[in-house]
């Protein structure tokens, strides 16, 4: 990650300043766009090119722009002989490239006050780069660079092994980055059982090979988003048909996630013990996704506010009646592309371990015999779509929402479809779902002093 990560932040009165001496591109307000034309000027324009590449764009005229490659080359891509290469690629975004070394391109993209940023999840990296609009053309050479022409040189690669280490070390300090992981590497055979770090066994035995063959087999124009922010989208386009029709084809094509429910548990010492049980869910994409993401809500989400009590949630209010100890309890929810999870999240004190864990899930039984008011559903609705609106109130949640929905999908929701999707969901809907819950086989991952945390044939 270079640079300044600010410039996202900048006024509209700065842009306006900068810009005075120069002629406007876009109509005045009040001039009405013609029959023909297919969109406003602020709507999310979606172009598929014949390669596969999609190209998606809102013109918000911010004085700073974001532009981001999005590419279906997560974790579950990975074999076993490559476990941990998503993570290298993630540290490996500044290394030198065939047409600008690791010190241009870290000191290119300062000089202009941008950022260059990677992240990656089990299904998708996302390179993404921000800057004032003036230098758009600047930024986007040293992210069209790193997408599409990574040397990989060994001595840089081998380097990268003390980062991998650090960052493993920083995620170890998070308990419920650990436990996540090891639900989804109980939950599942394979694909998505994947972690997003690099195994220890595999420290220092990635070669630049095997970083180019990964690269090779995934970073196709068809697997493949090009998404931008306060940028025109006609320009955008000229640079995905440019630059990024590299490799055509599908790639690798992934497995299918099988999942298969079991359970993984960490000892350690403390007095806490953290806790998920889950079940399999529903992909993305389906209808059955957005009925999971509003039980999450009934059950509790977890505060929104900095040490919030998070008084709404029914969790809470079941597992207050049988423990006056602290705890923290929220849903669990992941969806991918053809499987989810969904759960309940439980920390407290050790010697409570069982009873909190018993009444998470009982609460969610609860919902699926029906006993769901009204006033629980409509609150439930009502903070989906609140967050949801919020998220994509910042250039990163907006870029995040349009940029999976047209990789996924190839298209993009607006905020009004899906509102009104979340609002279409039926108390009935919601029971059936947890009814799925409590009738599928469980998984279970836990962590801490676990004496009395029960195994999950127990539950």
């Amino acid at each position: 990650c270079c640079g300044s990560r600010g410039a996202s932040k900048a006024s509209r009165r700065f842009y306006v300043a900068t810009q005075r001496d120069q002629h406007l591109t876009v109509p005045l307000p009040g001039i009405k766009v013609s029959a023909g034309a297919p969109h406003m000027y602020q709507d999310v324009h979606v172009t598929k090119l014949p390669s596969g590449l999609v190209i998606a764009s809102l013109e918000n005229y911010s004085p700073a722009s974001r532009i981001g490659v999005l590419v279906r080359a997560g974790s579950r891509y990975e074999t076993m002989d490559n476990l941990g290469v998503t993570h290298l690629l993630r540290l490996a975004a500044s290394l030198t490239t065939k047409g600008a070394s690791a010190f241009r391109i870290c000191r290119g993209v300062e000089a202009v006050g941008g950022s260059l940023s990677v992240s990656s999840s089990r299904e998708t990296m996302a390179y993404t780069v921000d800057c004032l609009r003036d230098h758009i053309d600047t930024v986007m050479e040293y992210l069209i660079n790193v997408t599409t022409a990574p040397e990989f040189r060994p001595w840089e690669v081998s380097d990268l092994t003390a980062r991998v280490k650090l960052d493993k070390e920083l995620a170890k300090q998070s308990l419920q980055i650990g436990v996540i992981e090891n639900l989804h590497a109980a939950a599942y055979k394979n694909a998505l059982s994947n972690s997003l770090y690099c195994p220890d066994y595999m420290l220092g035995q990635i070669t630049a090979d095997q970083m180019h063959t990964f690269v090779q087999n995934n970073f196709t124009s068809a697997r493949m988003a090009l998404v931008g922010l306060g940028v025109d989208h006609a320009v955008l386009k000229q640079v995905g048909e440019q630059f990024l029709n590299i490799r055509s084809g599908t790639g690798t094509v992934g497995s299918k996630a099988v999942y298969r429910g079991g359970e993984q548990r960490h000892h350690s010492g403390g007095g806490l013990v953290h806790a998920v049980v889950a079940s399999e869910s529903a992909s993305a994409t389906s209808a059955e996704a957005t009925a999971f993401s509003i039980l999450q809500h009934v059950l509790g989400a977890g505060p929104r506010v900095k040490r919030g009590s998070n008084t709404t949630s029914t969790l809470s209010q079941a597992i207050s009646k049988v423990t006056a100890q602290p705890f923290d309890a929220s849903a669990f929810s992941a969806n991918y592309t053809d499987s989810g999870l969904f759960g309940v999240y439980t920390i407290c004190q050790a010697n409570a371990a069982k009873d909190v864990i018993k009444a998470a899930v009982g609460q969610v039984n609860d919902i699926a015999q029906g006993n769901l008011a009204a006033a629980d559903l409509s609150r439930a609705k009502n903070q989906l779509t609140a967050e949801y609106l919020m998220s994509i109130e910042n250039s990163e949640g907006l870029m995040e929402a349009i940029g999976s929905q047209v990789l996924a999908e190839g298209t993009y929701h607006s905020p009004e479809a899906v509102t009104q999707k979340i609002n279409a969901v039926s108390s009935a809907d919601v029971v059936n779902v947890a009814k799925k819950f409590m009738s599928g086989k469980k998984t279970m991952a836990s962590s801490g002093h676990l004496v009395n945390t029960p195994f999950v044939d127990e539950i």
